[in-house]
């Protein structure tokens, strides 16, 4: 009887553990299959523009990289299936020499003449080491009132920052060479958003307090009212005349 009970036992615990882990696993949600693009299409569109594609278990947008100073972009995408409010997300990413590309989520549809740089925030993906030897970031720059080293690229605009708002330590960062797989992740909350890369944090800050509206009013969106005013919407990736590839790309709603 007691041989029995502890089989029976064991095996509870078994299934138990089975079925813990099944769960902890299923939340997550897929937003690419690694073989179509189903779910993505165009912002503002019904199918996706030219050059994005699913090849080789990759999400990219094949192109020629294009010149900052020539950059008119218009090829957006949206997972356009779902949106979402809370949630964290990670995306495993790489750009080639010189490229440029960004994250973007809580971004709405239908504002008329208003692109997703100037309603969604970004988590920028760039090439930190090579992009303004490769581009002419000068005239750009000082357009926006950054007159030392105009000609860099500046820590709002490296990669994992909060892009034109919120820099990302340059301390904890390990951004991995041109051609190689990066990960990233973006943890949303009203109480907190974390930017993740290669596993260490580099960035945290509070949405909406004090602090945030007065980098948005003073800044580079002080012109653009619709910039981060929404508490949910799609997830997106921005087109920025460069080649990007995506894989195992997922996100999970975090429950308030």
């Amino acid at each position: 009887m007691k041989k029995i009970f502890t089989i029976l036992l064991l095996s509870t615990l078994f299934y138990g553990c089975k079925s813990s882990s099944k769960t902890a696993t299923d939340d997550w949600t897929y937003l690419f299959d690694g073989r179509t693009t189903e779910g993505w299409r165009a912002y503002n569109g019904d199918t996706l523009p030219p050059g994005w594609v699913a090849k080789d278990g990759v999400l990219t947008f094949d192109t020629e990289l294009g010149l900052e100073q020539n950059y008119k972009g218009g090829k957006d995408i949206i997972y356009g299936l779902e949106e979402f409010d809370n949630f964290e997300f990670y995306v495993e990413w790489k750009l080639p020499k010189g490229g440029n590309s960004g994250i973007f989520y809580h971004l709405k549809e239908g504002i008329p003449n208003t692109p997703p740089s100037r309603i969604s925030p970004e988590y920028q993906l760039i090439d930190d080491a090579n992009y303004a030897k490769i581009h002419d970031l000068t005239d750009y720059n000082l357009s926006l009132g950054n007159t030392e080293n105009p000609e860099e690229l500046q820590p709002l605009q490296q990669t994992a920052s909060d892009y034109a708002m919120h820099a990302a330590d340059p301390k904890e960062k390990v951004l991995h060479p041109v051609g190689e797989w990066n990960t990233t992740k973006i943890v949303f909350t009203p109480e907190r958003v974390e930017h993740w890369l290669n596993g260490r944090k580099v960035l945290e800050f509070v949405p909406w307090s004090k602090d945030w509206y007065e980098k948005k009013n003073f800044g580079k969106w002080k012109n653009a009212p619709d910039y981060g005013r929404f508490k949910t919407g799609y997830i997106g990736f921005q087109d920025h005349s460069s080649p990007i590839w995506f894989r195992n790309i997922k996100i999970r709603r975090i429950k308030k």
